[in-house]
């Protein structure tokens, strides 16, 4: 299963969600989206896979957010994605990606419904 984490390694969620990945047995792609920035329309389809409001996914502890005037109801989603495609760190981590859907997984359990579920044997079973 390919899995994709848009990863912060400074947020500690992120660590913990990259982590839980890893434990699960996969080695994720990981997407340092503040290094190396997703593109708007990469941005879009990644928020539509969430089935989230764009609202949602943003983030406004430590951006820009307030400053833009993000809160403004009369921003469409196409404003906010914009805004995400100037400044990155308006997106909320981490956002993971797999076969399963995506999501942003905070809390970090979230990610559990996003990768395969293990099947537990009881010996002799």
């Amino acid at each position: 299963m390919k899995v994709t984490i848009y990863h912060n390694p400074k947020c500690g969620t992120s660590r913990t969600v990259l982590a839980a990945i890893r434990a699960a047995g996969i080695e994720p792609e990981i997407v340092h989206y503040l290094d190396d920035p997703l593109s708007r329309d990469a941005l879009k389809a990644l928020f539509a896979r969430t089935g989230q409001p764009v609202r949602a996914l943003l983030r406004r502890n430590g951006t820009p957010h307030d400053e833009l005037g993000l809160d403004d109801p009369t921003l469409t989603d196409e404003a906010l994605i914009d805004a995400v495609a100037r400044h990155p760190v308006l997106m909320n981590r981490p956002i993971v990606a797999t076969d399963l859907g995506a999501a942003l997984c905070r809390p970090a359990e979230t990610v559990a419904r996003l990768l395969p579920q293990t099947q537990v044997k009881e010996d002799g079973k």
